[in-house]
């Protein structure tokens, strides 16, 4: 019965009017909308939980401030839309995935639906570093910066912004393996290329944390290092998965040729 009011995915090579591309794209982004409806209203009722969560690593003498009548009902309405995408990423993830697949043959499809399932189990990983390794550390930093000149009080609105946008910038960067990986198994990227191009990839890396949303040393340093470790793994998994993965890519000419 639920099958009926899902789009159906289409096949590979399966030809369809702009009109049907445009029609179940915008079934997809239905089907996100509505997934994301009783996640939010989940995430509204323990607003107050996740709020104290989120504003855990400040100070204890550092208390959020409100400047406008709505901006207490705005906060609590923000935190909770982003943590109801938070919840409902694989739903996301997986109409992305869908409205794409027929674009790529059916092998690759099995490829990216594993990369999927990576992704998001990578973003909850990022999101855990993001809390307890890199915002604390970070809103220590800035909020006790010449604290000798300020009275320091953090408004709750800007607050939220910083720290969810923070640990979101944390969630996809750790995704950064299984984009590689996708690439190589794409042979668009080798581990070969990948270790030649070692110092490239390292200021690659210094600038994806640099644009990340915090403007401190400490977080930048806490930022940097992890990413220089995930393109030092995404090196090993490339070299290891490659060997894997050979076997097929000699064998893709022989069945071309057979059929």
């Amino acid at each position: 019965m639920l099958r009926r009011w899902l789009p159906r995915r289409l096949e590979h090579g399966e030809e369809a009017t702009l009109v049907e591309h445009l029609d179940e794209l915008r079934s997809r982004l239905i089907v996100s909308l509505v997934a994301l409806v009783p996640a939010f209203v989940v995430a509204f009722a323990f607003h107050d939980q996740l709020i104290r969560w989120l504003t855990k690593p400040l100070p204890g003498d550092v208390k959020l401030v409100t400047l406008g009548v709505t901006e207490p009902f705005t906060t609590s309405m923000k935190v909770s839309f982003y943590a109801a995408l938070a919840m409902m990423l694989p739903v996301v993830l997986y109409q992305i995935w869908a409205f794409l697949a027929p674009a790529v043959e059916e092998n690759v499809q099995r490829v990216l639906a594993t990369f999927v399932a990576l992704a998001t189990s990578l973003f909850v990983v990022g999101v855990l570093f993001g809390y307890f390794v890199v915002l604390t550390p970070a809103v220590s930093f800035l909020t006790g910066f010449d604290s000798n000149l300020y009275d320091t009080q953090v408004r709750a609105s800007y607050y939220i912004t910083f720290a969810t946008l923070l640990l979101f910038a944390m969630g996809i960067v750790f995704e950064l393996p299984i984009f590689i990986l996708a690439l190589v198994r794409l042979r668009v990227l080798s581990a070969a290329k990948l270790r030649r191009n070692r110092r490239t990839g390292y200021v690659v890396m210094l600038v994806i944390a640099i644009l990340l949303p915090t403007v401190d040393p400490v977080s930048l340093l806490f930022e940097t290092l992890p990413l220089i470790l995930l393109y030092e793994l995404s090196i090993l998994l490339s070299a290891l998965m490659e060997r894997r993965w050979r076997r097929s890519w000699d064998e893709e000419p022989l069945e071309a040729g057979t059929s």
